[in-house]
């Protein structure tokens, strides 16, 4: 989730805060990518292994390889390869999945701060 905060207003009002969560969802709002999703992609893409991303991410096994293939279901291609000899990695499009994430966050980051910066300068809402 990030945050972000508004400067004090000249009264010494509390910052305001800003908590905005980006989820990319199916028709049924079963979540596709997140944040969650991208570190399971990042951490298999440095590790090369679900068991070890699973471990890192106290997750277990089954779900960590649940909601990769949960991804790989909806949007009907593979995410991540796994072979016992070349090990395990993310596929062409599984990183196309999450460079395109890590864009459009960034891009919603800078709005919705000129968004909020814009709506509440500073000051807590009269």
């Amino acid at each position: 989730m990030e945050e972000r905060k508004a400067q004090p207003d000249s009264e010494g009002a509390e910052a305001l805060r800003l908590k905005t969560r980006l989820w990319i969802v199916d028709e049924n709002d079963r979540i596709i990518m997140g944040e969650g999703r991208r570190e399971i992609l990042e951490t298999i893409d440095k590790t090369g292994s679900i068991n070890q991303t699973a471990k890192l991410m106290k997750m277990s096994y089954k779900a960590v390889w649940g909601k990769i293939k949960a991804t790989e279901k909806t949007l009907g291609r593979r995410i991540v390869h796994t072979d016992r000899k070349e090990g395990t990695h993310l596929t062409d499009a599984g990183r196309e999945l999450l460079e395109k994430y890590r864009v459009l966050k960034e891009q919603c980051i800078a709005e919705e701060n000129r968004m909020f910066s814009k709506l509440f300068r500073g000051q807590a809402p009269s």
